[in-house]
């Protein structure tokens, strides 16, 4: 059985090569990330970035399409109140991604749309991000 959902309002997609990434994060080190990256994504990727740079460096392509694809979805870009750490995309307990917002982007978020759906993948060389967000119920 399936949940009724609202109609799609809008739909975002980014795909990026991952060197873009990786050739910002080494001219700015992690102020790049810091820039890019909520309070918790921050979090796993140091964690994943000490294990492994590559792995570390697509979480943080991963994360800069999607939000990339989210400011398309809500026809904003990187415009007020949308900013790159105030989207951040978690992983619920199965892995399955989430959008997480923070204030003052959730209020005005919520008074226009309902429900966010995201999906990213990643090879080695590149990333892409796709974002629908429903209308309010």
């Amino acid at each position: 059985m399936q949940a009724a959902a609202g109609k799609v309002a809008g739909i975002g997609v980014d795909l990026l090569r991952v060197d873009r990434i990786a050739r910002a994060y080494a001219r700015h080190g992690l102020k790049f990330a810091q820039r890019i990256l909520g309070t918790q994504e921050l979090e796993k990727f140091h964690i994943r970035y000490q294990r492994d740079s590559e792995r570390g460096l697509r979480f943080l392509a991963t994360r800069f399409a999607a939000k990339e694809a989210f400011s398309k979805a809500i026809g904003l870009g990187m415009h007020h109140p949308m900013s790159w750490p105030r989207m951040q995309t978690l992983n619920e307990p199965s892995g399955r991604p989430r959008v997480s917002l923070a204030e003052p982007l959730a209020s005005w978020y919520a008074e226009r749309f309902g429900a966010v759906h995201v999906s990213m993948t990643d090879e080695s060389d590149m990333v892409a991000a796709f974002v629908v967000v429903e209308s309010r119920p």
